[in-house]
Parts: structure tokens; C-alpha cells; sequence
């Protein structure tokens, strides 16, 4: 008998790596999802197979501990028939995983996890089709040091917590598919100790206090993508209004920034007026800003509906925060490659505030950035790399691009309109540069070839006047 048994060993071991080659995982069919989604600077961020339509999220926050213990409830609809999927997450134990209410396999490796969903779900996993995965996790979420060297995703502040997730941030604290071009709506709720307070983005659809713990559920609605997500943990002072055309507004600033914020904040409804005349309708039901005190954070982000400040922020850092909820959060770029496309319109609207408020002529504006070596490193549509995506180049010479547009044009009233027509054209989704050029190219009925590889390509300086 033990011959025969040794025999049939191999016969077995044969048969099951044929059953994996054929796409079959205990029972799932289909094939796996990609790991990545080959973005030029991080190939592996988010997850193909798949596309997020809902995110909900229930964290439990410690922040004396420093500890987090997250339900995230990931809605998603299937592009392939998939036999199994990946989530970005970073740092974070995962307790367990469910794919439509049935328990999923679960392997790890670095900042990927892999879901296999039990064959009883096939079904639920075919091209077109809608599927819930619940992960269960905790654990003490991590700063993430990004290329340029900066901190971002899971921040301890002197009295709690802010997240932080541009460029890759948001996988310290959740697991989903973090690439701008996956963007899905949002409830996040976050229970904190009193007499602590967690913001969030979008509105604030209930609060509810039991046993020293408030629980704060915050709603998306519109598309956002996941870089764009926060969570701010701390003491601070708030308040609600709304704009006189109905966008909920929604503030909260450390006390020991709240005098020095004041003034600039209440300015936010002036703001969005503003930039509404120029750039379409703003792209949101809520608005605001979270202010953290000066030395919690080191730079300032457009985190969607209400932008985070490294302590109080000046009008200009407030308009160029502002106007990513247009370009940015709404028009997101369809890989970090078209970042300039957030950072020249933002850098071009500080420009056009200036000139309308400072006496300071765009033209002006856009000779200090010409003169300015800096802004010469590098073509603004081709950083040469991760750490490159937010230097000078990508905000200044990207808004010389949008100043170029203009020129060309020789038509304010007809620029403007263009404006609005790629916020309105490109409104909660995904857009490229190549998108860009082609709707100038397109509305204007010129060929501006020359301008691209002189202004957006070009390795030199081109003539002021060229």
C-alpha cells in the first residue's frame, strides 16, 4: 500500500498546479486582477479587475495610543471575471475579509493584499457585476515618507491626528484601490474620545455620543479619489454656515490657530463666488477647511470639500486650495503624470486673484515665473520622476502653459468660457494631458502643436514672446 500511495502523490501535485495554470482557485473561475495599474511613477498603486464605486469606512481612533482598529465596506463593480483581487494597504494587521458575506483567503505581501473569494460568490465576480468585500483591521497606522521626502498618511498631531494622502498616502490607513483614476463616493465614520473631534470631508450626517466616545459619520457623495480623503483628529474649534447659493460650509481650526484664521476664512464664500465666475459651477454640495496648529503638518493639501492648512493660511494658499476643488478633485488626473493640470489652474488662479484684488497684472505674474530658473528644471507634462511631481515646474511653468492658452486665444471672454467648458466636460471624472490638448485643440479650431512643444514639452527656455 505505502508504494501505491507514494505513486499517487505526484499524480495529485500534477493535478492541482494544472487546476491553477487553468485560472481555477478552489473552485473561482476567472482570472486575477492586476497588481498596479502601471502608473509612469507608481506602477504599482491601485488594482485593475475592478473599479471602486463606494468606499465605507468605521474607524475606532486611540489617538493616545496611537492605535486604529477599521471596518472597511468596499462596494466595487467587476471589469473581468475575477477569481481573485488586490487592496493597497500599508502597515495595518488584517483580522479577517468577506467577499459578499462569505469568508475570502487573504495573503499579504509588502503593501498588496490578495482576496480570494470563496466559489460560492463566482457568480458575484463576472465582468459587469457588483460586489462587497468587508476587511477588518487595526493596528497603529504610519507616516509614509514619499519620494520628495515629505511625510504624509497617518500624521500624529500635538493632540491627535491628521491623514494626509497625496500621492499614496490613504493606503496607511484603509485599504481600497489608491489611484487617482479609481474615485468612488464615501462614508466615513470615526469614533474619538471626548472631548475630541473627527472631520472628514463632505457633510456631516449624524453624531452620536455613548460611554465618553462620539462617533462623527461623514458622507461623499460626489466622486472622489482616495488621495484626496482625510481625517482629522484633534481639539478644535468649529463651525457651519452656508454660502448664499446653498454650499454647506464647514470649519475647523485648532484654537491656537482660531484668531490668526479668522479673517481669511471668513472669506471663503467671497472665494468660491469668485472662482465660480470663472471657472463653472463649484463642483460640490460642501465646503470649508480644516487648520491645524503651525508645526502639526508641513505643507498645505486641497483634501476634497475642505483643503488642510498647516496652521492659518493666507488668501493666496487659500484661493490656490480653492480652486483644486475644480482642478484636482473634480477634474482628477488620470495618472500623476497630468499633475500639472491640478498645480498650473490652481497657480493661475493665485494669478488672476492677484490681478483682480492686488493690483497685480497677470502679465506681471507671469514674468516673475519666466524670469525664475527654477521653473526651467523640467517640462511640466514630463517630471522625470516621483520626487519631480511637485517641484516648480509642474505649479509654475504650469501655469505659463495656462497663461500661453490665453494669449493665444487674444479672447478673455472666449478663454474663460474654455475654461468652464473643461471643468464642465471633464466634471467628477478623469483627464489627461493629452485630454486637454486635444479639447483646445478642439474648441479653438487651431493647431497650438507649436505652443505645446515650446511651453508643456520643451526641454528650453522658449522666448518670453515667442
Amino acid at each position: 500500500m505505502k508504494p501505491r500511495a507514494r505513486a499517487a502523490a505526484p499524480l495529485l501535485l500534477a493535478l492541482a498546479i494544472a487546476l491553477l495554470g487553468s485560472g481555477c482557485t478552489g473552485g473561482v473561475e476567472g482570472t486575477p486582477g492586476a497588481v498596479g495599474l502601471r502608473d509612469p511613477y507608481f506602477p504599482g498603486l491601485g488594482n485593475g479587475g475592478y473599479d471602486v464605486t463606494h468606499y465605507g469606512l468605521k474607524l475606532d481612533v486611540d489617538p493616545a495610543a496611537g492605535r486604529l482598529r477599521g471596518t472597511a465596506t468596499i462596494t466595487a463593480r467587476a471589469t473581468q471575471h475575477l477569481s481573485a483581487f488586490h487592496l493597497d494597504l500599508a502597515g495595518l494587521d488584517v483580522e479577517s475579509a468577506t467577499v459578499e458575506g462569505e469568508p475570502a483567503a487573504v495573503n499579504r505581501a509588502g503593501k498588496e493584499l490578495t482576496i480570494r473569494p470563496a466559489a460560492s460568490v463566482d457568480d458575484h465576480m463576472r465582468e459587469g457585476r457588483t460586489f462587497t468585500t468587508v476587511v477588518r483591521y487595526s493596528g497603529s497606522p504610519q507616516a509614509i515618507t514619499d519620494a520628495d521626502g515629505e511625510e504624509e498618511g497617518w500624521l500624529r498631531t500635538a493632540d491627535g491626528s491628521v491623514a494626509l494622502g497625496e500621492p499614496t498616502g490613504s493606503l496607511a490607513w484603509f485599504p481600497g484601490s489608491h489611484h487617482p483614476s479609481d474615485k468612488a463616493a464615501y462614508d466615513i465614520e470615526v469614533t474619538v474620545p471626548d472631548p475630541l473631534t473627527a472631520v472628514s470631508n463632505g457633510q456631516l450626517v449624524a453624531r452620536r455620543t455613548e460611554d465618553g466616545r462620539t462617533a462623527y459619520h461623514w458622507r461623499t457623495t460626489e466622486p472622489m479619489a482616495s488621495y484626496l480623503a482625510t481625517v482629522a483628529v484633534g481639539r478644535f474649534t468649529t463651525e457651519q454656515a452656508r454660502t448664499p447659493d446653498g454650499i454647506r460650509l464647514f470649519t475647523a481650526v485648532d484654537p491656537e490657530s482660531a484668531a490668526a484664521s479668522e479673517d481669511v476664512l471668513a472669506r471663503i464664500p467671497e472665494v468660491l463666488a469668485w472662482s465660480r465666475a470663472r471657472f463653472g459651477p463649484y463642483p460640490f454640495t460642501s465646503a470649508g477647511a480644516i487648520v491645524e496648529r503651525t508645526g502639526d503638518v508641513a505643507y498645505a493639501l486641497e483634501t476634497q470639500n475642505r483643503p488642510v492648512f498647516p496652521g492659518p493660511p493666507d488668501t493666496g494658499l487659500l484661493v490656490h486650495e480653492l480652486a483644486h476643488q475644480w482642478f484636482g478633485n473634480s477634474v482628477t488626473p488620470k495618472t500623476w503624470r497630468d499633475m500639472w493640470l491640478n498645480e498650473g489652474f490652481a497657480t493661475y488662479a493665485e494669478w488672476l486673484w492677484a490681478a483682480d484684488h492686488d493690483d497685480v497684472p497677470v502679465q506681471e505674474s507671469f514674468d516673475e515665473a519666466y524670469d525664475s530658473d527654477a521653473n526651467w528644471e523640467f517640462p511640466p507634462a514630463r517630471p522625470p520622476a516621483a520626487p519631480d511631481l511637485f517641484d516648480p515646474p509642474v505649479y509654475g511653468r504650469g501655469a505659463m502653459v495656462v497663461h500661453r492658452v490665453r494669449l493665444a486665444m487674444d479672447d478673455d471672454k472666449a478663454f474663460f468660457a474654455l475654461v468652464r467648458g473643461w471643468t464642465a466636460k471633464y466634471r467628477h471624472g478623469n483627464a489627461s494631458t493629452d485630454d486637454f490638448t486635444a479639447y483646445v485643440e478642439e474648441e479653438t479650431g487651431r493647431d497650438l502643436s507649436g505652443l505645446w512643444d515650446a511651453w508643456l514639452y520643451g526641454g528650453n527656455r522658449p522666448a518670453r514672446e515667442g
